[in-house]
C-alpha cells in the first residue's frame, strides 16, 4: 500500500486527449439504475425497510417491519416509471445498473432493456449499503451477483456498480479480472486507470450531480426545470472544453422510480433533445467507452515512487539533489501516496526535506555541486546529471577564453560566498549563464545564498520532468 491511498492529482494540469470516435467533443453517458425489487425490505431477509432514495423526505428504515409507502414508490418505478424511461430511450445508447435480485424479479423489464441493445452492467447483490458489511461477505456478495446476473441476463456483467460501496469496493470488483471498468468513483471527467498489485484496472467516474437522485434529497432539484438547466449548463461547459481541444464525458445517473414521474421525464427529453441538436457528440453506453479508452489510452508502465521500497526510492531519487541521497531518504518518510507519482509530486516531498534542513546542511548541498565549466569538468569527473546539464547550454565547447573566464568567476565568486555559483542551465544558453554569473556575483552572501538554493530546487526539478517523462 502507498504511503497515503488517495490520488489527489490525477491528470493535472494536461489531462489526455479522449479522441473520440469522428472527432467528437464530448461523449455523453447516460446509466438508469434498476433497483427496484433488490432494496431493502424484510422480504428480502434484510433487518429493515428501505429507507434511500424515494419521495418520501427524512425516512427512516423500519427494523423489523415492512414499510408499504416506500414499497409502493419503488414499485413505481418497476411498473411504470421503467416503461416511461424505455420509450423515451429505447434509440439511444443507455448502461443499466443492474441489481441483481432486481434483476431476477423483471424478466419483462430485462428482456426490454436486451431489445433496445443497452448495456446492462451490475450494480450488486442487493441495493443495500456495503460499508459495513465484512471484507470476505462482500467478496462472497460479489461473486453470487456475478454470478445470478449471467443466469437471468444470460451474460455475465461487463461493468460494475455498487453505489453504496465500502473502502473494499473497488479493489474487490479489480481482483475479479472480470471487469472492464469499474464506475465506483466520481473523481473525474475521464476514465482513468488504478492500480492494485500487478492489475491495471479502468474506472469510469459516475456522477451525483447530473443525477436524478438530487430529486429526492432536501439540498437537491424540486422541479423539472432545474435539473434540465443542470444538464444543459453541465453538456454546454463539458461542449466548450472539448471545443477548445479537451474532450471530456457527461455522465447522467437516472433511476426509474424518480426519473421515471412524467414531470421529471419531460424535462429529460427536452435536456436530450438539445445536446442532440449540436454536431460532434458521442452518445454511447459506458462499456463503449470503457473499450475505447482502453485502446486508446492502455494503461502506462510510469514511475510509481509511492509503492517503492526505501532502497529503490533512494536509488532512483538520491541524486535529484547533487551528492545529496540523505534528502531522498528522509523524503522516503513523508505521507507519500499516488499522488506523489509525478515529477512534480517528488519534487515536493525532496524541496520539502531540503527547506526545512538546517543552514549548514544547505549549504553542504551548495558546495556538493561542481563550479561551472571547472576542473572537474575538464576532467571528465562530473556525475552523469550535470555532465549533460552543461553539455547542453555549451559548457563542455568553450574556447580557451571562454573557459579562463568561466575559471576566474568561479574562483571570485567563491572566495566572496563560501560555495560555488549554481545555475539551472537548462534554462540559459552560454551567454545567459555568464551575464547571470556577473551580475550575481555581486549580491551580499544572504542573498546569494537563497538564490543558490531556488536554483538547485530548479535543476531538482529539472531532472525530476525528464526522469518521469523517460
Amino acid at each position: 500500500m502507498p504511503h497515503y491511498p488517495r490520488n489527489m492529482t490525477g491528470y493535472g494540469q494536461t489531462p489526455p486527449h479522449a479522441k473520440w470516435p469522428n472527432g467528437a467533443k464530448i461523449a455523453v453517458q447516460i446509466v438508469l439504475n434498476y433497483e427496484e425489487g433488490g432494496e431493502n425490505n424484510i422480504l428480502h431477509g434484510d433487518p429493515s425497510s428501505e429507507a434511500f432514495l424515494s419521495e418520501i423526505t427524512g425516512a427512516q428504515p423500519w427494523h423489523g417491519q415492512r414499510h408499504w409507502n416506500m414499497e409502493s414508490l419503488y414499485e413505481y418505478g418497476a411498473r411504470a416509471g421503467f416503461w416511461r424511461v424505455h420509450r423515451a430511450l429505447k434509440d439511444m445508447p443507455v448502461t443499466v445498473y443492474g441489481v441483481a435480485t432486481a434483476l431476477a424479479r423483471a424478466p419483462e423489464q430485462v428482456a426490454a432493456m436486451k431489445a433496445a441493445n443497452w448495456e446492462i452492467a451490475s450494480h450488486g447483490l442487493k441495493w443495500v449499503e456495503y460499508k459495513d458489511m465484512s471484507e470476505a461477505e462482500e467478496r462472497a456478495q460479489m461473486q453470487e451477483a456475478m454470478r445470478l446476473h449471467a443466469e437471468v441476463v444470460g451474460s455475465p456483467p461487463r461493468g460494475w456498480y455498487t453505489g453504496r460501496c465500502s473502502m473494499n469496493t473497488v479493489r474487490l470488483a479489480a481482483e475479479t479480472g472480470q471487469f472492464d471498468y469499474v464506475a465506483d468513483s466520481y473523481a473525474d471527467d475521464l476514465p482513468y486507470w488504478q492500480t492494485f498489485g500487478d492489475r491495471a484496472q479502468l474506472v469510469v467516474p459516475y456522477t451525483m450531480d447530473c443525477n436524478d437522485m438530487r430529486f429526492a434529497i432536501q439540498a437537491g432539484f424540486t422541479t423539472g426545470d432545474q435539473f434540465e438547466s443542470y444538464l444543459k449548463d453541465s453538456f454546454d461547459e463539458l461542449y466548450a472544453e472539448g471545443d477548445a481541444g479537451a474532450p471530456k464525458m457527461l455522465s447522467i445517473g437516472l433511476h426509474c422510480r424518480i426519473i421515471g414521474r412524467p414531470g421529471r421525464m419531460a424535462a429529460l427529453k427536452r435536456a436530450l433533445e438539445y445536446m442532440k441538436s449540436h454536431r460532434d457528440v458521442w452518445f454511447a453506453t459506458r462499456l463503449e467507452v470503457a473499450q475505447h479508452w482502453a485502446a486508446t489510452h492502455p494503461p502506462a508502465n510510469s514511475l510509481t515512487p509511492s509503492e517503492m521500497s526505501r532502497e529503490a526510492f533512494v536509488d532512483a531519487f538520491g541524486s535529484i539533489f547533487e551528492h545529496s541521497p540523505w534528502i531522498a531518504d528522509q523524503a522516503f518518510d513523508l505521507e507519500l501516496g499516488s499522488t506523489h507519482d509525478c515529477s512534480a509530486g517528488i519534487h515536493n516531498a525532496l524541496s520539502r526535506i531540503f527547506r526545512s534542513a538546517s543552514y549548514e546542511q544547505r549549504l553542504a548541498v551548495l558546495n556538493a555541486h561542481p563550479d561551472l565549466a571547472g576542473k572537474l569538468a575538464a576532467a571528465g569527473a562530473l556525475t552523469a546529471e550535470s555532465t549533460a546539464e552543461q553539455a547542453g547550454a555549451g559548457l563542455d565547447l568553450l574556447t580557451d577564453d571562454e573557459r579562463a573566464t568561466f575559471q576566474n568567476l568561479n574562483t571570485q565568486y567563491v572566495e566572496k560566498h563560501g560555495f560555488p555559483f549554481i545555475i539551472a542551465v537548462r534554462d540559459h544558453d552560454k551567454a545567459s549563464i555568464l551575464r547571470a554569473f556577473q551580475q550575481r556575483i555581486a549580491h551580499d552572501s544572504a542573498t546569494e545564498f537563497e538564490e543558490a538554493c531556488k536554483q538547485v530546487e530548479r535543476i531538482a526539478e529539472l531532472r525530476l520532468e525528464e526522469k518521469f517523462s523517460s
